[in-house]
């Protein structure tokens, strides 16, 4: 089922009751989606404020990045929209919910990983890779977050004090951006310029699997209950699943052109697309 939504959806989530909730990163909104296709939109009050990744909030409502005006926003399930800025130009985008209530992030133009904690105040880790690009973020185990560096062709993983690690991966120049973890501490992770999907197993050891198109451009990712995981394909028009060991299928999207950013898996097994294009989608797989 496609369903139009305007405004350029971009990051998706899916919250406890089965809505979809997206960002419309061009027009400074974000909207909430129900099952049966009802869409509800929230403006933010900043048409450049650029909401790019979002992340449903345990409590209900979604926290979202302000890319372009460096802010954290929130909106309630009542559609109540509260923002927190950030010091200076850091360019938010990934963002993460953690068990403790905080709200994880990365800073594109920062070079760092930030948390917002419960009270509103923000502390900042810088990453110890000079212009590292850090991307999209997930709670891995432990208390661990994990993070794509973009720039530096590798992940990195963060611990509530700041200490990071640091995993090169094999292939040069791949780019990576979409991250996902799994309830048994596997991390997956999109290879957006090498066209591949990558795996860090909890012991670090990297497998990488070419897709069968190498030029379809992974996004963003998420993981299945059955130990693979879904991914949007944005150059092929397309949205991906891989299995543990690596077999490959694909779902053609209904609508050329569609630009497939976000991915998101709701609690009753229907995959969630943002489709840059003005629609999002909910496939049944």
């Amino acid at each position: 089922m496609e369903i139009t939504v305007g405004g350029s959806p971009y990051g998706i989530t899916c919250d406890a009751d089965g809505n979809a909730w997206t960002t419309l990163i061009h027009s400074g909104r974000v909207a909430r989606v129900t099952r049966t296709g009802e869409v509800t939109s929230f403006d933010l009050g900043a048409p450049e404020s650029g909401p790019a990744v979002i992340v449903a909030a345990p409590g209900g409502g979604a926290w979202f990045t302000r890319s372009r005006d460096h802010q954290i926003g929130f909106v309630s399930a009542e559609g109540d929209v509260s923002a927190f800025p950030l010091a200076g130009p850091v360019g938010p985008f990934g963002i993460a919910c953690a068990g403790d209530g905080a709200v994880w992030f990365t800073e594109m133009a920062g070079n760092a990983v930030g948390r917002l904690a419960p009270d509103g105040s923000v502390t900042e880790f810088p990453l110890p890779v000079p212009g590292a690009f850090p991307s999209m973020i997930c709670e891995g185990t432990g208390g661990e977050f994990r993070v794509t560096l973009n720039a530096a062709n590798a992940l990195a993983g963060v611990t509530a004090d700041g200490e990071a690690t640091v995993h090169p991966l094999p292939t040069a120049a791949a780019g990576p951006v979409g991250i996902t973890s799994d309830s048994e501490g596997t991390v997956w992770f999109a290879e957006f310029l090498a066209g591949q999907i990558g795996r860090l197993s909890a012991d670090g050891l990297i497998t990488e699997f070419p897709l069968p198109d190498r030029a379809a451009k992974p996004h963003a990712i998420v993981a299945d209950p059955a130990g693979g995981c879904f991914f949007t394909e944005w150059a092929a028009n397309r949205v991906g699943h891989v299995s543990p060991d690596g077999e490959f299928r694909h779902w053609a999207l209904p609508t050329p052109g569609a630009e497939p950013h976000g991915i998101a898996l709701a609690g009753d097994g229907a995959v969630w697309v943002a489709l840059e294009a003005g629609s999002v989608v909910r496939l049944e797989v």
